[in-house]
């Protein structure tokens, strides 16, 4: 079950990755935005409830390109008698880009099964974090965890994100100290996706380039 520390722990920087996709909005805990349930990938308890497996997954890092934001703003414009424009504004709609750059196809050279701390703990792997046996380097998803999120999600999902953006927080200084999480979470479907084979790896993984659209719901 995701918790603070499984946020904290699945994260390799100081910073947690930028992206995260969830099935759900997640909750406030100990100052964290957490996603309900188990990660795609995680070590699953026997009798678990079934709707509480694979809603997340934690995208990586790794040779990201910058993320694109635009917004689209839904309004009604009409010029009056006197010719000045007046405007009925109904809300305001983001759109997000983000791309990467060889990224290797799979995050681990088998299932992570991430404990309770975060860590992966690969079937027949002695491994804490053991770069070895983790293809992207903060151990986020690869090309094919991306793909299939993407394949099995044709309605909205949550994506997490992370970056400064304080004013979600409010303007005085404590909203200045909430850099190190997710202060972001915004309903989305997917605009577009495409990806690309790059180069074929021998036995480890293959290298992609990856490139999502995304618009809130």
């Amino acid at each position: 079950m995701a918790t603070s520390s499984y946020i904290t722990g699945r994260k390799r920087y100081q910073r947690p990755q930028a992206i995260l996709w969830s099935e759900n909005a997640g909750t406030l805990t100990n100052g964290l935005y957490v996603p309900t349930g188990y990660e795609i990938g995680a070590d699953i308890p026997e009798g678990t409830d079934q709707n509480m497996i694979d809603q997340f997954l934690i995208l990586s890092d790794h040779n990201r390109a910058n993320m694109s934001f635009s917004t689209e703003r839904i309004e009604q414009r009409q010029r009056t008698i006197n010719g000045r424009m007046r405007s009925y504004h109904i809300a305001d709609k983001l759109k997000m880009s983000v791309s990467w750059n060889n990224l290797p196809s799979r995050a681990h050279a088998g299932v992570a099964n991430f404990n309770t701390e975060g860590d992966p703990a690969i079937q027949g792997i002695s491994t804490y974090k053991n770069t070895t046996n983790e293809y992207t380097s903060d151990g986020g998803a690869g090309g094919v965890e991306l793909l299939d999120w993407y394949e099995n999600h044709k309605g909205p999902f949550w994506m997490y994100l992370a970056y400064d953006k304080y004013s979600n927080f409010g303007n005085d200084d404590e909203a200045f100290g909430h850099l190190a999480q997710y202060n972001q979470i915004v309903q989305v479907y997917f605009a577009d996706f495409t990806y690309d084979v790059v180069k074929r790896g021998g036995s480890n993984f293959d290298l992609w380039n990856v490139s999502v659209s995304l618009e809130e719901v």
